[in-house]
């Protein structure tokens, strides 16, 4: 049973990780190269992370300069940029390429305070499957007669105790995200 729920709180603690990952894509003042990390460009026929295509600076709060390790990725990276949803035109001068972000509106922060509320959400989601799979492994001990119905109630009990700890982590990381993104 012990082995059920460190494992149900490696898991849980790796889902809260994630969302907290997921957090540093949404830029909220200063642009961080972060944002670029769930981008993929094609490289020589395979999605490839851009953080492995190239090295990003930020020189100035609001722009990333992207320097491609091959020069002949550009214009990969340089559509993968465009594509997504950051919502900038990078521009190419040879060697490296000049992504400027626009300045946030209000309506632009509460866009990406939407996205972070999903992504917390995903998270809680996560959680709660994870506390659902060793749910069923505890119910499954007693089924199997490993262990009676009173310790299955009390590792349950620290199960749903776990599940708690790691959804609150969840959402005291959305009000830190919600905060920075608001904040003028």
């Amino acid at each position: 049973m012990n082995d059920i729920l460190n494992e149900a709180d490696d898991k849980m603690g790796k889902s809260v990780e994630a969302t907290r990952e997921n957090f540093n894509t949404i830029r909220a003042g200063r642009v961080t190269p972060d944002v670029f990390s769930k981008l993929t460009a094609e490289y020589y026929g395979t999605p490839t992370p851009l953080q492995q295509l190239a090295t990003f600076t930020a020189p100035e709060p609001r722009v990333i300069n992207i320097a491609p390790f091959d020069q002949s990725a550009m214009g990969a990276i340089e559509k993968a940029i465009r594509d997504s949803d950051l919502g900038v035109n990078p521009s190419n001068d040879g060697r490296i390429l000049r992504a400027v972000f626009p300045d946030l509106t209000q309506e632009r922060r509460k866009e990406f305070a939407k996205q972070a509320k999903e992504k917390a959400e995903q998270g809680r989601v996560s959680v709660r499957q994870v506390r659902q799979k060793a749910k069923q492994n505890l119910e499954a001990l007693e089924k199997d007669g490993e262990v009676g119905k009173d310790e299955v109630a009390g590792a349950e009990k620290r199960l749903d105790a776990l599940t708690k700890k790691h959804t609150d982590v969840i959402d005291e990381l959305l009000k830190a995200k919600e905060a920075e993104l608001l904040e003028v």
